[in-house]
């Protein structure tokens, strides 16, 4: 009896063994760390991708992707609910006056309230004629590799919430002036228009999330003529002259309202100036990573704010080293209010300061986030751009 009891005891106690290596991790995790099942424990997300970037059913609960935004373009919920209408793009080819089902144009244009437009497959789509994007219109490259590339590309005009998430928008165009079918299938007199990847004309509650753009005639992302409520996050802007232009020209006062978030992008490399450059209203620049510049990395004129907060400025191993520019605040009474607060700068990069104080975003409960430490910078802009997402895995 006690030889059996003995051989139980060893055996509890080898189990237990067992069990303590098989379920002990092999990291302990600050307290204030948490691990979840459905992300990968290296990957530090930030507070945007965290919000769906863990789940690997992200293919079947598309949606929930708009309820992640922060920033000045709040949630995009008005783009999602029972009304909303599924659209997949099927056919690469374009037509700017009579669109095929199937195609990109046709679900842009011609489809009446909310839209969601998802990919078939991975495409390249070459555009006729600048894409004018109906209201309400979400369109998702996730689960695809697309590309909008060789002609005209995207064009915002006098709408409001919009989503553009997951595409890869390069070698743009300009247009001479024309006809184009644009929102709710009505034909548009366009003139001449610049090789922008995306441009944004008196248009509100925007989110541009997760693109890559790139080596376009003229800049990757403009926002225009009295456009504001934006969200410009975890995009991807390489190999370029001028990248973002924010406010139309020095003489239109109607910028004044502009309100601007950028955050969470990767600026290089061979970015070389405007990221951003800002005229007149508001701009949040927070937790964006910067890999040199050739001019500047943030200039403005026209009397703006800007809050640069929290970024990583690395500045390039020969020119200047100094992040911003700014029109002469001598000429014509023009000045500007630039303010950093907790950024790093690498390398021998400096900001100039101008202005009193810092002046907050001071966002809404629906816009309020978080912003990480400087440092953390590099690990949540590392998967900035279109990301490569697959059926029944994480992003």
């Amino acid at each position: 009896m006690a030889f059996h009891g003995c051989c139980f005891t060893l055996a509890l106690a080898l189990l237990l063994h067992i069990l303590v290596i098989l379920f002990t991790p092999n990291t302990i995790l600050p307290a204030n760390a948490h691990r979840s099942s459905n992300s990968p424990p290296a990957m530090k997300l930030n507070v945007i991708d965290r919000c769906w970037r863990r789940s690997r059913n992200w293919q079947r609960h598309r949606q929930q992707l708009a309820t992640c935004s922060v920033g000045f373009a709040g949630k995009m919920t008005n783009n999602i609910g029972t009304d909303l209408i599924r659209y997949k793009v099927t056919d690469p080819s374009d037509h700017p006056f009579n669109p095929k089902p199937g195609t990109l144009r046709f679900g842009a244009t011609n489809i009446k309230g909310k839209v969601w437009i998802t990919f078939k497959q991975s495409m390249r789509i070459k555009l006729e004629k600048p894409l004018l994007i109906s209201s309400f219109t979400t369109i998702d490259g996730r689960g695809a590799s697309i590309h909008i590339a060789g002609g005209a590309c995207l064009l915002l005009h006098e709408v409001t919430n919009v989503i553009i998430h997951g595409i890869r928008i390069h070698h743009c165009r300009a247009q001479m002036p024309g006809q184009v079918l644009g929102p709710d299938s009505k034909m548009m007199e366009l003139g001449h228009v610049d090789g922008d990847a995306i441009r944004l004309v008196a248009s509100s509650q925007i989110w541009i999330d997760h693109n890559t753009l790139y080596e376009c005639q003229d800049g990757l992302l403009d926002v225009t003529r009295g456009s504001t409520d934006i969200t410009i996050s975890n995009n991807w802007f390489r190999n370029h002259d001028k990248v973002m232009l924010l406010g139309h020209d020095d003489e239109y006062l109607q910028d004044k309202n502009m309100k601007v978030t950028v955050a969470f992008n990767h600026f290089g490399p061979k970015c070389y100036q405007r990221m951003p450059r800002v005229r007149h209203g508001y701009t949040h620049v927070v937790n964006n990573l910067y890999l040199g510049w050739e001019q500047y990395a943030i200039g403005g004129s026209m009397n703006p704010s800007v809050l640069s907060e929290a970024n990583l400025f690395i500045a390039p191993e020969s020119g200047t080293k100094e992040v911003t520019w700014r029109q002469d605040n001598n000429e014509n009474g023009r000045s500007w209010n630039f303010q950093s607060v907790r950024d790093v700068f690498e390398n021998g990069a400096h900001f100039s300061q101008t202005g009193d104080s810092a002046k907050r975003p001071h966002y809404n409960h629906l816009q309020t986030f978080r912003v990480a430490d400087a440092k953390a910078v590099r690990p949540i802009t590392r998967s900035s751009g279109a990301l490569r997402c697959r059926k029944r895995s994480r992003c």
